[in-house]
C-alpha cells in the first residue's frame, strides 16, 4: 500500500457541464439509471434490477444515518436574516445521539451565514406555530474558531428533544450544486427509505435509489443486507484546494457500529461485502484499521475504546500498513475490545481518506453516484476500481467518459454505479 500524499488533484478532474447535475430526483427512485463496471467491462440497467448483478450470498451494508434539518434562518429586528448551519456537536457531547436527545439547550458547532451582522450579546429569536402550541428557538453567539462558531441553542417547550426541534423550525440542507430553494418534497426524497439514526446534514446519496422493491428482491435472490451509521457532515463537499494530498485535511466524522454487524461482516469475508455509498465504505475498511491499531498497540490503547478517544485519523491506515493483519483478526481484535468493555456498539469518529494507492481490506464492490471533479469521493473511486487493464486507461475515467456519453445523471439526485474491485 503506498501512501497517496503526493497525488495531485489536478489528475482526477473531468468537465461536469451544468445541465448533467440532476436538480431534481426522478419520479421513481428505482428508475434511477445504473452503471456496472467490472475488469473494464460497462454494461447499463436499472436500479429496478440491482440484484441480478449481484451474486446470491454477497451482503450489502448501508448507511442507516438520517438528514437532519440543519438549516435554521433567524430574522433580526432590523430585517436581516442570519442563516445557521448546524454541523457538529460541541466536543463535550459524547456522539450525534447524546446531542440530539438534549433537552432544553446545546451547544453546536455552525457556520453562520451574516456572522458580521450579528452584534456581541445579540440573542436571535425563532417562533413557530406547531401542533397548537408555541415553539421559542434562541442563538447565542458562544465563540469563533478556525471555520466555524460555537453556538448556543436553547428552546421552549424545553421537554423537545434537538432533534424535534431541529425537525420543527430547520431546513433540510441540500448540497450546495443544487442551485434551487428546498421544496417540500426534498423532505422525503433527500432521505432514503431506511433512515433511522438522525445526525447527518447531507445524505448518504448512494441509498437515495433503495426501494422496497428493491429490498424484497435482494431477499428473495439470498442477498444479505446489514447497516452501519456515519453521520455525514458538510466536509463530504470540502473541495481539495490543495496542488497535492498531503495539504488536504480530511473530514472526520462520527461512525456507530453494532457488535452483531462486525460479526455478519466477519462471518462474510469469503462473500461479496459491497458498501451501498462511499460512507459505508469509509465505515467498514475504518473498522478493520481499528482492529489492527488494537492488535499492535499496548494495552492501554484497549481502554481508550470506552472513553471515545479511540479513533482513526487521516493517514493512520498507511502508516499501518506494514503490519499484516488478516481482516478476521483485526474484527475479532474489535470485538475482543468491545467484550471487554461491555460494548454493544462502537461509536467514535474516522478521517480515513481513501485514494488511489490505498488497499482495501473488506469490501470487495461499491454502489455509488457519480461524484464531482476534483473531490475525495472521486479518489476513492480511482482507489477502488484501479486502472483499465486492456488499455492503461484510469478506471475512473472509463466509467465518468461513458455516464458523460450516455446521458447519465450527476451528482446527489442523479443516476449511480455498481462498481467492482479491480481484482475481484
Amino acid at each position: 500500500m503506498t501512501n497517496p500524499k503526493n497525488l495531485s488533484i489536478n489528475d482526477y478532474t473531468y468537465s461536469l457541464p451544468e445541465e448533467r447535475i440532476a436538480k431534481y430526483p426522478l419520479a421513481e427512485r428505482d428508475a434511477s439509471k445504473l452503471l456496472i463496471y467490472r475488469k473494464g467491462k460497462i454494461d447499463e440497467d436499472v436500479y429496478k434490477n440491482i440484484a441480478e448483478h449481484i451474486a446470491e450470498n454477497s451482503l450489502l451494508v448501508f448507511n442507516n444515518t438520517k438528514v437532519v434539518e440543519a438549516r435554521l434562518l433567524f430574522q433580526k429586528l432590523t430585517g436581516g436574516v442570519i442563516e445557521i448551519f448546524c454541523l457538529e456537536p460541541h466536543e463535550q457531547y459524547a456522539d450525534i445521539t447524546t446531542a440530539m436527545l438534549q433537552k432544553e439547550k446545546v451547544w453546536w458547532q455552525c457556520l453562520v451565514g451574516g456572522a458580521s451582522k450579528w452584534k456581541a450579546g445579540q440573542i436571535l429569536e425563532k417562533k413557530i406555530q406547531q401542533d397548537g402550541q408555541e415553539i421559542i428557538l434562541s442563538a447565542r453567539y458562544v465563540e469563533k474558531r478556525k471555520e466555524t462558531f460555537v453556538i448556543e441553542l436553547s428552546w421552549t417547550p424545553s421537554a423537545l428533544s434537538f432533534a424535534e426541534v431541529l425537525h420543527y423550525t430547520g431546513a433540510i440542507p441540500l448540497p450546495p450544486y443544487i442551485k434551487r430553494a428546498v421544496e417540500k418534497s426534498d423532505q422525503e426524497r433527500y432521505q432514503t427509505v431506511y433512515a433511522h439514526f438522525d445526525g447527518s446534514v447531507a445524505a448518504p446519496t448512494a441509498g437515495l435509489h433503495f426501494t422496497d422493491h428493491i429490498f424484497n428482491h435482494l431477499k428473495e435472490k439470498n442477498i444479505q443486507t446489514d447497516f452501519v451509521t456515519l453521520h455525514v457532515g458538510a466536509g463530504t463537499f470540502k473541495p481539495v484546494k490543495s496542488e497535492t494530498m498531503q495539504k488536504h485535511e480530511m473530514h472526520a466524522e462520527f461512525i456507530d457500529v453494532a457488535r452483531t454487524t462486525i460479526e455478519n461482516i466477519i462471518a462474510n469475508l469469503k462473500n461479496n461485502i459491497i458498501a451501498v455509498g462511499t460512507t459505508s465504505l469509509r465505515t467498514i475498511e475504518s473498522l478493520y484499521w481499528l482492529g489492527v491499531k488494537l492488535s499492535t498497540v499496548n494495552s492501554q490503547q484497549s481502554t481508550a475504546v470506552s472513553d471515545n478517544s479511540f479513533n482513526l485519523s487521516q493517514w493512520e491506515a498507511y502508516e499501518l500498513s506494514g503490519k499484516y493483519i488478516p481482516a478476521k483478526d483485526a474484527l475479532n481484535a474489535l470485538l475482543n475490545c468491545m467484550n471487554e468493555n461491555k460494548l454493544e456498539r462502537l461509536v467514535t469518529k474516522t478521517q480515513l481518506l481513501i485514494a488511489p494507492g490505498y488497499d482495501f481490506k473488506i469490501v470487495k464492490g461499491l454502489i455509488t453516484n457519480f461524484h464531482q471533479p476534483q473531490s475525495t469521493l472521486l479518489l476513492l473511486v480511482a482507489a477502488l476500481i484501479g486502472d483499465d487493464l486492456p488499455t492503461g486507461q484510469a478506471g475512473w475515467r472509463k466509467v465518468y467518459d461513458h455516464a458523460l456519453q450516455n446521458d447519465f445523471r450527476f451528482l446527489s439526485y442523479g443516476d449511480g454505479s455498481l462498481l467492482w474491485k479491480n481484482n475481484s
